[in-house]
């Protein structure tokens, strides 16, 4: 589980030096993947069959699904890249660091005794990173990987703190994350036809 959360910290940290629309939707890819691994493996030491069937789910909509429909969105939108977030590559790193710092720490002082202290610090540290990411970027499929991002931590620290959900909850969860993802890629599909771009701070032009 430790080599699992140190991939899930490097594909985050690769995330906040990326430009490029393509290659963050596939770090994203990885970075469910791992997810998915960290559930099967948390499922084979606990016992829990259940949990394997949520691997199963996570392979398939936030490895497959999802990035199949953002890829698709990439290349419609051709050249789109973000060049102008708020905070810049290197800036960005060093507040992901900083928040991997930080999770460690609060985890460490919070749950001294915890079994799962990496994988918990580390999906805090997806958490954080991940929200960095939708405020601090302003394409929209950036800020649509940042909230993956968050929803992959969430579901590291509830499977980290728990046996996992039961699969009925389960199915529940990972259906909203679906429609939420397709409805978002439907909304930043229309705003590349209205306005030539999926920059989102154009939007601000829809002020009274």
């Amino acid at each position: 589980m430790e080599i699992l959360a140190v991939l899930l910290l490097i594909s985050v940290f690769v995330l906040t030096r990326t430009t490029r629309l393509s290659t963050a939707v596939h770090i994203l890819l990885a970075q469910s993947a791992v997810v998915a691994a960290a559930c099967a493996v948390a499922g084979w030491q606990a016992g829990e069959v259940h949990m394997f069937a949520a691997a199963l789910l996570t392979v398939v909509i936030k490895a497959g699904l999802i990035p199949y429909a953002l890829l698709r969105l990439v290349r419609l939108l051709k050249r789109e890249r973000e060049v102008n977030p708020v905070v810049g590559p290197n800036g960005s790193s060093l507040a992901a660091v900083a928040a991997m710092v930080l999770a460690y720490g609060l985890i460490e002082r919070a749950l001294p005794a915890v079994v799962s202290r990496d994988a918990v610090a580390t999906a805090v540290a997806l958490v954080l990173i991940g929200l960095f990411l939708i405020i601090t970027r302003r394409q929209a499929i950036m800020q649509i990987v940042g909230l993956i991002t968050v929803e992959n931590g969430l579901y590291l620290l509830g499977l980290s703190t728990t046996r996992g959900l039961p699969l009925i909850i389960e199915l529940g969860i990972f259906f909203d994350v679906l429609v939420m993802v397709t409805v978002m890629v439907i909304l930043t599909f229309r705003l590349k036809r209205s306005f030539q771009t999926t920059d989102t701070s154009i939007l601000k032009r829809l002020k009274g």
